[in-house]
């Protein structure tokens, strides 16, 4: 079988020498066979301003844990994430925090702001529909729209990424943007960023939640391609009137 490199996800090892002192890791073992580059971006840490942006962070997570000098050690996690977002960004001296957030999201946006309000922090937000531009000046066509025969505004990140650039946010976070468009909002914002939530439209924006069923409700991920005549009958809602 050819040698595709690096595949941690599938490694079976118990004892991981990532994670003990004296692990052991199979041959494609990125912490056996990457040294140059482990050694590489081991150096970018020694620059200021990253070093203790992952010192923060490292403080941080393990600030989300209680009784952590127990014997044995039982992981009890005590923060939710907006907890952790708070209490990173004020460990970190941030004041203006950048929301980038999806339109369809415009009410937990909403809440999130003002809970950041109401701990001191200066929130600038920018909805994906800045600017109303139809979705045409980017080729799409009416029949690939949402909402067909209407106007239809498309997602701009880059113009919220500028947007965020130009306020001289100290964090970014994003909420809900479109697959894709988180993507091209990564590429063009300067700054460092954070995802609160990402999309799903079916799941209530919880994408593990696919994952955790995928034996059960899921299991067409693993048991049908993706787009097949098959696949796509399974999306069909069936309703019996009787």
């Amino acid at each position: 079988m050819e040698d595709i490199g690096c595949n941690c996800a599938k490694c079976a090892v118990v004892e991981k020498i990532c994670r003990l002192e004296k692990g052991r890791g199979p041959a494609s073992c990125p912490t056996k066979k990457e040294g140059p580059t482990l050694e590489e971006a081991l150096e970018r840490y020694d620059d200021v301003e990253i070093k203790e942006f992952a010192r923060a962070a490292s403080v941080q997570e393990g600030a989300c844990y209680a009784m952590r000098d127990a014997k044995p050690f039982v992981m009890i996690p005590t923060k939710s994430r907006i907890e952790e977002l708070i209490e990173f960004s004020q460990r970190m001296g941030y004041k203006r925090l950048g929301l980038a957030f999806c339109g369809g999201l415009t009410y937990e946006a909403a809440v999130l702001s003002e809970i950041l309000d109401k701990h001191g922090f200066e929130v600038i937000s920018v909805s994906c529909k800045v600017g109303g531009i139809p979705k045409e000046r980017i080729g799409i066509k009416d029949e690939e729209k949402i909402r067909i025969g209407e106007f239809e505004p498309m997602c701009n990140p880059i113009a919220q990424a500028k947007i965020l650039n130009h306020a001289g946010t100290d964090f970014n976070i994003m909420l809900g943007l479109c697959l894709g468009h988180d993507s091209l909002f990564l590429k063009y914002i300067d700054g460092l960023t954070t995802v609160f939530a990402v999309k799903d439209r079916v799941t209530g924006h919880n994408p593990m939640a696919a994952l955790y069923t995928h034996k059960s409700y899921y299991q067409r991920l693993m048991k049908m391609e993706f787009g097949s005549p098959e696949e796509m009958k399974s999306r069909l809602v069936s309703y019996d009137k009787g």
